[in-house]
Parts: C-alpha cells; structure tokens; sequence
C-alpha cells in the first residue's frame, strides 16, 4: 500500500516537479511522464515498471491522471473484477470535476456510449448477448474459403508488378473485405470504405466526414435488413432476442467494424514484418517447425495489435499491485508492457509456441468477441500470401520501417516488398504457385527401369490374352524399338497356379 499522495485524484506533492523551463522531455506535474510526449513507449514502461512496479501513475493529455497497468497478473485481475472495476467512464473522478474537457484528444475514446463495451450487469449481458449470438452463427468453414478468395482477388491487383506495400496494398484491405462479407455487404467493399475506415481511425481533419461515410453505409445495411433478412451477422444482430433498436444495431455494427478492423490490420502487418525480417523466424515457418496460426500467436505476445485500452474506472476504493486505488480513478489497460511481464516471461527470445495467456484480445466480461475472426484472417490470409508470393523479399533496410505510435497502438506506415512478377490466379483456385506434377501411370520399387528382352524361342505356358495378329517376318535390324516384356519364366507348376488363383488372375 503506497502513501495517500500516490492517489491520481489527489494531489501529490512528495515528489517536486521541473523547475519552471526545465527542458525535462515528457515531464508534467509531480514529475509524472506525459504518455502522449514520450518518444519510445516501450522504454517508458520499463522505466515505470522499474520505478513504480507492476502499476505506474501517469498523465493522458491536458495533463489527467491515469494509472498504467504493466503487470500481467494486475491487468488480468482488473479485467476479471466486475466488482471493483468497470468501464462506464461516468465514474472517472477527472471527467466528473471537469478536467477532461469536450475537445479533449482522447474523448472519443473515453465518452460513454450506451454499447456493450461500455455497460455494465444486465444491460452489459443484453447488448453483449446479441453480439454473440450473432457470431456464433458464423460458418467459419465458408469464412476461410471467402478469406483465401479474398486473398487471391487482392494480390491480383499487384501481383504482375513484381513489388507492393503489403499495408496499403494488402493488410488494410483484407480485414474490410471479409468484414463486409460477413456484415452482408459486400458490394460496399471499396477503396473508398477503406480510406475512410482507416481516416477516421487516425483522428484527421476529415475524420468526421468519414466517419459519416462509414456510417451511412452501416444505416443503409441496418435498414435494408430490417425489411429483408438474410444468413448473416447483421440480420442475426436485428432479430436476436434482445430486439435492439435502429440505434444500437447501427453502433454495435460499427464497433465491431472498427475494433475488428484496426486489430486485423495491425496483426497482419506485424506477422508479414516479422516473417520478412527474422531469418529465424522465417526459417521456422517454412522448414514446419511453426506453423502460420503459431506464428500469429507469437505475434500476438510480442506486438499486440492494441498497446493499451482506454479505461477501466475503479468501482471503490482499492488496492492493485501495491497501489493505492480511488474509487474513480482511472486506469489502462496495458497488454503490450503485461506481455514482457518479466514476471511471465523473463526471456523475451523464448518462443511462446502453444501458450495463448497474452492478453491481445483482453480478458473478463469485456473480452474481445471477434478474435477467432481476426486469427482467422491472419491465418488463412498470411499462408495464401506467402504460398502466392514465396519469393517475397522486404525492398528496404529493417532500420526504414516507419510506425506511427500512440498511445493505444503503434501501426506500421508501409512494408514495401519485391518478388517475381506473377500471373493473376483465378479466384476459386486453390493458392498455389508451382502446377501440380501429373500422376504416373506405372510405379515402380526400383528406380531402376525394366530393360527389353529378347523374344524367347519357345513361348511360355501363360495366362490366356486377347488375340493379336500375326507378327510379320522382318530383319532384326529393321524392327521397331521391342516393348518391355517380362523375363522368360518356367511353366508354372501346382504351387504358382495356386498362388495366382489365390491372387485373381
């Protein structure tokens, strides 16, 4: 239990902060880092984690108080706690007395909306039910044989240029087209449904307006389902028991649509990167020592699509990883620090193969309910790929790979790659890229072959055949090329016709 003063809703003045003009990088008051300031996150953790432990005190932007989850067992315990943490951000202390201003960077993010990931007791059992309801109607069969057609019609796109950006080109494209498949709208899968997920995703000048186009696509496939049911996630969404409205199906459609796709998209492009430049682990997938769904899990240890979720609100006063919790005070979810918990992994070159205890896709009430569905993609979509393409190569230096960071994750900018150019493959194909050797008629023990022999004078007793003509006298010198026949074989006795009716001939 640390001192009172340590509470993010109370001031703390045991620490002194920067003197006025101190070119201190990423310090606020009470000499707490600024999250959003720190150039290398992953640094910054380790260094909370060093000076704090398992939960750190932090600042968001304006300078509002958080306290950051790093330890895998603390993260686990406040997700699996309904009782004492939630996520109605109602509850949060700064957002109450008017810190978190209207405008605030991270308001998206932190308003409460009236969806699943939101609420709480029943009306949290409500709304989650009929999301997983509607998922579970899902024939993942037919999802990954739509997925690999998926993946055939993308890489056709660029497959004869002998080189893509395999996340504009591919990985922000995939998830879309699958989602819109299973949502039921796949005719609105476009360039411009992607441009626009992904501009509203970053918080843009214009993201509003794209979100408005997201949006209208959503409405239009939430009214045509109403009036016309079909076998897919939408309709089952609209007549699940629950009965949710206009409203809710709209917005429930759109967070699954948003959180599927940044998280596929990440996850994809991190399993590519990683594949292209670790000759380790590359060897490993192609030699079959790993195969691609554990290559996903790997990637899901060592790069989480979300580095952190925004928030979880504590219920009452607690205490976590040796902290002194307040009741509303407010607190991230941290998967990317929790899963190089050295607690839990305490040497990060380890593979994790078979060891599914990260925390990629959360965990409790709350826990992400399409993750089958993003594994789904990256499996199917990063095999077919490399199948495709099995040449690819990175077309920069690692050390050139740009990201762009922040707070909830870090998605890398492009992945250029070249290989050989490659002829469009039909859709309904299965991914191949060498023709399949034809079936030989005859097999044989020995690689040796059967030589000719010359015709015996006297014919062998033999098992009756089909008549032949006559074979003309001719010079042996003038005869064509002789079949192979077998080697001249005394008359069978009792035993050998024995054998051979015991056999069918």
């Amino acid at each position: 239990m640390t001192p009172e003063s340590h509470s993010l809703t109370g001031p703390d003045t045991s620490r002194a902060g920067p003197p006025p003009g101190c070119p201190a990088h990423g310090l606020g008051p009470g000499g707490l880092y600024r999250l959003h300031e720190a150039p290398d996150l992953r640094e910054l953790y380790e260094n909370l984690r060093a000076e704090h432990g398992p939960v750190a005190p932090a600042l968001l932007h304006d300078d509002v108080p958080v306290w950051v989850v790093l330890g895998h067992a603390e993260n686990l315990h406040m997700v699996r706690t309904p009782t004492q943490f939630c996520r109605d951000s109602r509850l949060w202390t700064p957002l109450r007395d008017g810190l978190v201003k209207p405008d605030h960077p991270l308001m998206p993010h932190i308003a409460w909306q009236p969806i699943c990931s939101h609420a709480e007791g029943d009306e949290h059992k409500r709304l989650r039910g009929a999301v997983m309801g509607a998922m579970s109607t899902i024939d993942f069969r037919l999802l990954r044989r739509y997925i690999n057609r998926s993946t055939q019609r993308i890489v056709n796109r660029f497959c004869r240029e002998g080189e893509a950006d395999l996340v504009g080109q591919f990985a922000e494209h995939l998830p879309m087209a699958v989602m819109c498949e299973i949502f039921g709208m796949p005719e609105e899968y476009n360039d411009r449904l992607v441009e626009a997920a992904r501009d509203s995703l970053k918080g843009t000048e214009t993201a509003i307006a794209s979100h408005g186009y997201v949006m209208d696509a959503l409405s239009r496939l939430t009214a045509r389902r109403r009036s016309e049911p079909a076998e897919d996630f939408a309709s089952h969404l609209i007549n699940h028991p629950a009965r949710l409205t206009d409203d809710e199906v709209r917005e429930h459609l759109r967070l699954v649509l948003f959180a599927a796709y940044e998280a596929t998209t990440n996850l994809l492009s991190n399993v590519l990167r990683t594949v292209l430049t670790d000759e380790r682990f590359r060897a490993q997938l192609s030699g079959g020592n790993m195969t691609v769904p554990e290559a996903v899990e790997q990637s899901l240890w060592d790069e989480p699509p979300f580095s952190t979720v925004l928030g979880y609100f504590a219920k009452q006063d607690t205490e976590l990883g040796g902290q002194r919790i307040r009741r509303g005070d407010g607190l991230l979810f941290a998967p990317a620090p929790a899963n190089v918990d050295p607690r839990v992994r305490p040497d990060l070159s380890a593979s994790m193969m078979g060891n599914r205890s990260h925390l990629a896709f959360g965990g409790g009430p709350h826990e992400c309910p399409g993750q089958d569905i993003g594994r789904s993609i990256a499996d199917v979509g990063v095999d077919a790929l490399l199948l495709r393409l099995p040449d690819v190569e990175l077309d920069c230096d690692e050390e050139e790979l740009r990201w762009t960071a922040s707070i909830a994750s870090r998605h890398l900018v492009e992945l250029p790659v070249r290989f050989a150019p490659q002829p469009p493959q039909d859709v309904k194909e299965l991914p191949h890229h060498t023709p399949v050797p034809p079936q030989r008629s005859t097999w044989h023990i020995s690689s040796v072959q059967p030589q000719p022999q010359p015709q015996p004078q006297s014919e062998p007793r033999t098992a009756p055949t089909d008549p032949e003509p006559a074979a003309q006298p001719q010079q042996p010198q003038a005869r064509p090329e002789p079949e192979p026949e077998p080697e001249p074989v005394r008359p069978n006795g009792a035993w050998q016709r024995l054998l051979r009716w015991w056999h069918g001939h």
